[in-house]
């Protein structure tokens, strides 16, 4: 009678269906490979990689190489573990498997440099806020005292604009930005924003607003406004973008006459 309970068991035990996009490096030919793993509570796609990192067999019991990706926070701050699920750029570990579609479809990012299989390079990323200057300059070598004070709709403002992780979704869902194009992006523009609206980062606004103003700035935005759609942090980036290039045309007016 056990027996047959421990076959029931069996019978009724849920797998996940995983089909992840391989490609040993960038100029290799890219192949599908599918995985089953075994259904638990509040399992999520992170938990899904780790568990094929221990048992890389795919579907049809065939050895592979576990497949390679991305993460460290596990908690949706650090941003490393974008990649597109079912289609849409999202963050693996707060992607609950018991609200994504099966298959559940994994690929790298699109829009920049493929590494290995879900790695891709975000340098160019980091490159757009030194473009930027996305950052507070302070002089530390002597006591400034207390930093200037502000007002708690502003913190509460900036706080929101703060919360970008770098994590590329939408970038990955803007149709301007990518290899063919120069354009930053919106999460530079936004980090533009944060910071010169900063009152000791606002002494340095002009040369950020003159960052976003030549080819591949403010204007090469096309509106599309994915990107709002799909940040994680649901960050009010068509709202930063409309406020930067309100600045940039006051600032190009003053400029023009003087």
């Amino acid at each position: 009678m056990e027996k047959a309970k421990a076959n029931s068991d069996r019978a009724e035990e849920k797998f996940v269906e995983v089909q992840i996009k391989r490609q040993d490096g960038p100029n290799a030919s890219y192949y599908w490979e599918t995985f089953r793993v075994k259904w638990r509570p509040n399992l999520n796609v992170i938990a899904i990689l780790q568990e094929l990192q221990i048992h890389p067999v795919t579907a049809d019991g065939k050895a592979t190489t576990p497949p390679a990706w991305e993460a460290a926070c596990l908690e949706e701050v650090c941003g490393t573990c974008s990649m597109l699920i079912n289609g849409r750029p999202r963050q693996s570990c707060t992607a609950l498997v018991d609200k994504l579609e099966q298959p559940i479809r994994l690929e790298p990012f699109s829009k920049f440099p493929l590494v290995r299989d879900l790695i891709t390079d975000r340098s160019r990323m980091f490159d757009h806020l030194k473009q930027v200057r996305a950052w507070v300059d302070v002089d530390g070598t002597y006591d400034l005292g207390p930093g200037p004070r502000y007002s708690q709709t502003l913190a509460l403002t900036r706080y929101k604009l703060s919360e970008c992780m770098t994590c590329g979704c939408c970038l990955e869902a803007c149709p301007q930005y990518g290899p063919q194009s120069p354009f930053i992006g919106p999460q530079a523009i936004n980090q533009v924003r944060l910071f010169n609206t900063h009152p000791t980062g606002a002494l340095n606004a002009p040369g950020r607003l003159e960052s976003v103003m030549g080819p591949g700035g403010i204007t090469d935005c096309g509106d599309a406004q994915n990107c709002v759609k799909v940040c994680p942090k649901q960050i009010p980036l068509t709202e930063s973008i409309a406020e930067v290039s309100k600045e940039v045309t006051l600032y190009s007016l003053k400029k023009l006459f003087g």
